[in-house]
C-alpha cells in the first residue's frame, strides 16, 4: 500500500489533502468533522486584527454556475475573513491541534499592511500551538478595498516586504498565498520567495461576477437590490490553477520553492495532476463545500490506488514529474503528426464531430447516406475539436503517424526526426529543453 503521508516545509500530515482556508474551517466544530472524516490538514479560516470586528452580509453569499446536468462547475461567494472573535478563534485553534496533534494546522492570517500589526497577531498565533501560518494575500473582494487581501498580493513590493516581516517575527513556517488576479504570477512568486517564504500556495479566487438577475438587473447573489463582485473557484478554475502552479514550478527563480496546490480539486485525479506540476499537497474547499467533508475518503482511496498501479511508494516520487515536459509553445515538435479515428462500433452517430468540424474546423468529417463518419486524413490537422464535443469517450482518439509514413494531407513522407522544435529547419538556433533549464 501506498504511504500518502507528507511532510509539507516541516508540517506533517497522514496524506496531502487539507481543506483551503474558507468557511468549511471557519470554527471548531467543523475542524472536528473534517479530522474525523480523514483530512490531513486544515487552513483554518483567515484571521483578522483584534479589535477590527467584520461584518458579513445576512442575504445570499454565493452565486453559482451550473453544467447541463446541475452540477456545480463554479462557486461566487461574497463572504469576508473570519466575522467570530479572534480570541474565540484562537482558543478553538488550540483546542482542536491538542487533540488531533498528527495533523496539519495551518492558520490563515489577514490584517492591514503595518509590521507592529502582523508582529502582534504573530505571536497570539503561536501560542496555539499552531503549525504555521498562511498569509492571505489573495481575497479579491471586500478586504482589498480596505488595503489588504488581492490590494497587497498584487505588489510584488509588498508581498515581499510583508513576507519579510512575518520571517522575522515568529518560528513558524510561512506559505504565502497568492492572487491569480495578476497578469504574471511569477512576479508575486519571486517576491515572496525574496521575503524568505517557506512555500507559497495557489490559486486564491478569481475576481467574477457569474451571473445577472435579468428582472432585478442587478448581478448575484443580490442584496437588497445590489450585488458585487466576488471571489470564483470550483472545477472551473482548475485549468488556470495548473497554469499558474507549473509556471512557479518551471521557473528558474523560484525552482524548489514548495507549493500547495488550489483550484478545482475534486477528485483524487485532480489532485494527482496538480502534484505532477510541483505541488507538494493540495488544499480542497468547493468540492467539500458541494459534497460533503466524507469526499476525501475517495480521494485517499483513489490516490493510494493510482500509486500502487504506477508503483510510487511516496508522494515524493511522481511530484513534480510533468514540469520538465512543460514549454514554451514555440519548442513544441512541429514534425509530429496525428490524424483523427472514429470507431464505428462505439459511436452513436449523434453527428457532433460533423457538425463541429464542418462548420468550425476544417471540413475533416464526411457523413454517409446511412449516417455514418468517416474522417478524411487529407483535410485533418489533428485539431482535437472532434474529440472534445464527442459525447461517448474514447470513441475518437488520435492516431499518431510513424516515421516514413506518408502525410495524405500534404503527400509527403513523416520525418524520422522526432526531436524537439530545436531540430526543425525552420527555427534554428532555438534553445532546447535542457539549455532552457527544464532537463
Amino acid at each position: 500500500m501506498a504511504d500518502l503521508s507528507c511532510d509539507f516545509v516541516g508540517i506533517k500530515s497522514p496524506n496531502p489533502f487539507w481543506l483551503a482556508s474558507a468557511p468549511p474551517t471557519d470554527k471548531e466544530y467543523n475542524v472536528r468533522r473534517a479530522f474525523q472524516a480523514g483530512w490531513g490538514g486544515v487552513v483554518w479560516k483567515t484571521l483578522g486584527e483584534d479589535g477590527a470586528p467584520v461584518v458579513n452580509v445576512n442575504g445570499p453569499r454565493y452565486g453559482a454556475i451550473y453544467g447541463a446536468d446541475r452540477r456545480l462547475l463554479g462557486l461566487n461567494n461574497i463572504e469576508l475573513i473570519t466575522d467570530r472573535p479572534l480570541e474565540v478563534n484562537l482558543r478553538e485553534i488550540a483546542t482542536v491541534k491538542r487533540d488531533y496533534p498528527d495533523r496539519a494546522l495551518v492558520v490563515s492570517l489577514m490584517v492591514p499592511c503595518e509590521e507592529e500589526a502582523w508582529t502582534r497577531i504573530l505571536a497570539r498565533v503561536e501560542e496555539t500551538g499552531a503549525d504555521g501560518v498562511e498569509l492571505n494575500f489573495g481575497c479579491p473582494h471586500g478586504m482589498s478595498e480596505r488595503g489588504m487581501g488581492a490590494a497587497v498580493g498584487q505588489v510584488p513590493d509588498y508581498v515581499e516586504m510583508v513576507t519579510r516581516w512575518c520571517k522575522q517575527n515568529t518560528r513558524m513556517p510561512v506559505i504565502v498565498k497568492l492572487t491569480p488576479n495578476i497578469t504574471d504570477i511569477r512576479l508575486a512568486s519571486r517576491a515572496a520567495h525574496k521575503g524568505g517564504a517557506d512555500a507559497v500556495s495557489l490559486i486564491n479566487t478569481i475576481n467574477s461576477i457569474t451571473s445577472v438577475d435579468l428582472d432585478l438587473m442587478a448581478p448575484e447573489p443580490t442584496i437588497d437590490g445590489k450585488g458585487t463582485h466576488g471571489g470564483y473557484c470550483g472545477p472551473a478554475v482548475k485549468p488556470i490553477a495548473l497554469n499558474m502552479v507549473a509556471e512557479i514550478a518551471r521557473d528558474p527563480a523560484t525552482r524548489g520553492l514548495p507549493i500547495s496546490g488550489i483550484g478545482g480539486v475534486t477528485t483524487w485525479k485532480d489532485a494527482a495532476e496538480f502534484m505532477a506540476l510541483g505541488a507538494g499537497n493540495v488544499q480542497v474547499c468547493t468540492a467539500a463545500m458541494t459534497y460533503g467533508f466524507r469526499i476525501v475518503q475517495e480521494m485517499i482511496s483513489g490516490l493510494s490506488d493510482w500509486m500502487d498501479r504506477k508503483g510510487h511508494a511516496r508522494p515524493e516520487d511522481f511530484v513534480g514529474k510533468a514540469v520538465p515536459n512543460v514549454t514554451d509553445w514555440q519548442y513544441l515538435n512541429l514534425n509530429y503528426i496525428a490524424k483523427a479515428r472514429i470507431d464505428p462500433e462505439t459511436c452513436i452517430k449523434c453527428g457532433r464531430c460533423y457538425a463541429a468540424c464542418e462548420d468550425t474546423s476544417h471540413q475533416a468529417i464526411e457523413m454517409t447516406a446511412d449516417r455514418s463518419f468517416l474522417v478524411r486524413d487529407e483535410d485533418c490537422v489533428a485539431c482535437n475539436l472532434c474529440v472534445d464535443v464527442c459525447p461517448v469517450e474514447g470513441c475518437i482518439d488520435m492516431r499518431r503517424l510513424s516515421p516514413g509514413e506518408v502525410d495524405p494531407r500534404t503527400g509527403k513522407e513523416v520525418p524520422a526526426n522526432y526531436g524537439n522544435w530545436t531540430t526543425h529547419p525552420n527555427n534554428p538556433g532555438r534553445k532546447s529543453a535542457a539549455e532552457q533549464g527544464l532537463e
